[in-house]
């Protein structure tokens, strides 16, 4: 039986976050409904001439590494997909859809090594 260390690897959700609103409603954090974002590992892309008010995403931040982590489908992060604007007169919401999984290498995100695994990169020739 081989140890699951071994491989060394985790799995995340790519993320997009896609702003919805009511039609015709007015967004008061200056985003359009459409406006998006996507979450790539650690990496946050926007599209260009897009940007994103600091106060959404300080409310969304707290949320996206647990939406790109695998959850139990009985959990509510499994299920729940929308995220009201922090402003509360705004009746924009935040849409976080899974899009996909990258796989990632332990030893590729962070200087850490794993308690009892072996050199990751000689595991990685083999």
């Amino acid at each position: 039986m081989s140890d699951p260390r071994s491989a060394a690897t985790f799995e995340l959700y790519d993320l997009r976050v896609e702003v919805v609103a009511p039609p015709g409603a007015k967004i008061w954090c200056g985003a359009r409904p459409g406006d998006y974002f996507t979450l790539e590992g650690e990496i946050l892309r926007l599209p260009p001439g897009q940007g994103i008010s600091i106060y959404s995403l300080a409310a969304l931040l707290p949320l996206l590494p647990a939406k790109q982590r695998v959850t139990d489908p009985n959990d509510w992060m499994s299920t729940d997909a929308e995220v009201a604007c922090p402003d509360p007169n705004c009746p924009s919401r935040f849409r976080i859809v899974r899009t996909g999984k990258r796989t990632f290498r332990h030893a590729d995100t962070t200087a850490v090594k794993l308690p009892g695994a072996a050199d990751e990169a000689a595991g990685a020739q083999s």
